[in-house]
């Protein structure tokens, strides 16, 4: 149906919900927002569904939060014991997320699927522990992670704790078309507590949670010692991270925490921040501002759904912030060098890394006899390699990051997990404070000594609505057609085309690449340096990754610039 078409039929379907009149009407004289509101619908999709709040079928609102729910639950009903095992449900602080993930549960136990849902706000890390800890079948988050204000999602979890696998977002998107707003419907709250198909989930399972990070712990003791002078400054953003965060913080003996209250209290609309993104600097201003005046050794910040952490350190020059490759280069330095000292290093560790992440991990890895495993983008992936690691006794976890701030220790929570980081956080820096009297900034600056100066560049080229779908397209198909031969004259040596699984070096030859089909190109040049592009998974835009590496920071910084400078020029060409 066409978009105008589309927009007078939600009018006269939901005619007796105000709010959504009022939104329509809103853009009645607006014609490019119809198109964009109503062009197509909102995908579910691997992350789940993730959306500008509003009226129509591509925005994310309680019709479309409902249909995706029942589609959820009539592919739940085609499971073994799934009725019965149930749903885990929890949501971040964004506007209407307490409201979609009540729907969610009262949709589900209208189709007799049972929900378990959480009375307040909880970190995604938590609903994937919650999901193992009461052996349900599936779970869901609602959250739109670190987008705008604007936005808000819907991530599906399944069985294992993990983000859903293809088989399963298959079983739900094959049911989508045919699932109507009639048959979508919530039953009463007070009706599905009755009937045992509405159960609030307790605080037992929070502490279970706990104990399940403190596990994790790699010094416990020197935490304990070095938490009575280590001064940290926290921030949640605003989001779920509030109370987990200072949880495990104060349980390690941490004694001096200090939140900064602008932010502490949850609020979907960020009011201090432009974006709730621990990856960008200005989420932090505040947090540094009280960092400077406490003169704190360290600054931690949580995005919304505390999934991903960003860290600052003061240092002689001022305050400096460190990437997501930088942090998580540092825990798995920590991790490993440590559980080696206590002789607690297994002969089979294994960490798992992104290809889009920095090859440092690589030289860190084997330092330490440790494999190093590289997986597609997303967190599932890390996460379905701990499954194998378990199912077949191959390999034993040690730690997984992603360069967009996400990190894991642990093997009870399936998706990054910002309170574990948080902790090792804290850990890392009491060890290099008591051994060398020094931040995670001089951390960082010591493992490039020794192992090279890395360095990584991430660009993003925002292309929104119908015409930014057909531009993505267009740009990834060019770059397969007619890959580049060198950026800023570094030859390319081989291209990997993991959308058809190949990979060409500069003469010809190809092989096969083993990681499940994407859409994302990736150039490997001369000097270990490469350049990648892919779309992302959950905002209309592409990304662009380059990473360059040489024996001093200046070299690497000009090999950096020059390379991305170079790739940007490439993309707007295209």
């Amino acid at each position: 149906m066409e978009p105008m078409k589309l927009y007078e039929q939600w009018l006269k379907d939901y005619a007796d919900d105000p709010e959504t009149v009022a939104d329509l009407m809103s853009i009645k004289d607006d014609p490019k927002e119809i198109e964009d509101r109503f062009y197509r619908e909102l995908e579910f999709g691997t992350a789940g569904m993730r959306g500008v709040l509003g009226a129509g079928t591509n925005r994310l609102n309680v019709y479309n939060v409902r249909r995706v729910t029942r589609a959820l639950a009539k592919y739940i009903l085609t499971t073994p014991d799934g009725a019965q095992r149930g749903v885990a449900i929890a949501y971040d602080s964004r506007n209407k997320s307490a409201e979609f993930a009540k729907q969610t549960a009262l949709v589900l136990a209208n189709s007799g699927v049972k929900a378990f849902l959480y009375e307040s706000l909880r970190p995604v890390p938590v609903l994937s522990f919650t999901i193992r800890y009461l052996n349900c079948i599936a779970g869901v988050v609602i959250t739109a992670s670190h987008n705008p204000k604007q936005y808000n999602g819907y991530k599906a979890y399944w069985t294992d704790g993990g983000q859903m696998p293809p088989e399963s977002v298959k079983g739900i998107t094959d049911r989508l078309p045919d699932t109507t707003d009639a048959e979508s419907l919530p039953m009463d709250e007070k009706e599905a507590i009755e009937k045992g198909l509405l159960v609030y989930i307790g605080k037992d399972v929070d502490d279970a949670y706990i104990a399940a990070i403190k596990k994790l712990s790699v010094n416990p003791e020197l935490a304990k010692e070095m938490g009575k002078t280590l001064k940290i400054v926290y921030t949640p953003l605003h989001g779920s991270g509030n109370i987990p965060v200072r949880r495990i913080f104060k349980e390690i003996g941490m004694e001096n925490v200090y939140v900064v209250p602008e932010q502490e209290l949850p609020d979907g609309n960020f009011p201090t921040v432009v974006v709730p993104n621990p990856e960008d600097p200005r989420a932090f201003e505040l947090a540094l501002k009280m960092q400077q005046e406490l003169g704190a050794d360290l600054c931690v910040g949580t995005d919304p759904d505390c999934d991903r952490v960003g860290i600052a350190c003061m240092t002689p020059n001022g305050l400096r912030l460190l990437n997501g490759n930088q942090i998580g280069c540092i825990l798995l330095h920590y991790v490993l060098s440590q559980k080696k000292e206590r002789g607690e290093l297994p002969a089979n560790a294994a960490a798992v890394t992104t290809i889009v992440s920095t090859e440092m991990a690589r030289a860190i890895a084997e330092d330490y006899g440790c494999k190093l495993i590289k997986v597609l983008t997303g967190f599932k992936y890390i996460a379905e390699q701990i499954h194998i690691f378990e199912t077949t006794g191959c390999n034993t976890f040690m730690f997984g990051f992603e360069e967009s701030f996400g990190y894991l220790s642990g093997t009870d929570v399936r998706d990054k997990d910002g309170v574990n980081a948080c902790m090792l956080i804290a850990e890392a820096a009491s060890w290099y404070k008591k051994m060398y009297n020094k931040t995670l900034a001089d951390a960082i600056d010591m493992l490039y000594e020794k192992y090279g100066y890395y360095g990584d560049k991430v660009a993003s080229f925002v292309l929104p609505g119908k015409d930014g779908l057909a531009k993505m397209q267009h740009t990834m198909a060019a770059l397969r057609e007619n890959p580049p031969k060198d950026f800023a004259g570094e030859k390319v040596v081989a291209v990997r085309d993991y959308q058809s699984s190949v990979r060409t070096t500069c003469d010809g030859q190809t092989e096969t690449l083993t990681l499940p089909k994407s859409n994302v190109m990736y150039f490997e040049l001369e000097n270990k340096a490469w350049v990648c592009v892919r779309p992302s998974g959950t905002e209309p835009k592409i990304k662009l990754y380059v990473n360059a590496v040489s024996d001093n920071p200046e070299k690497t910084k000009e090999l950096l610039n020059a390379y991305a400078d170079a790739a940007v020029k490439l993309l707007e060409s295209l």
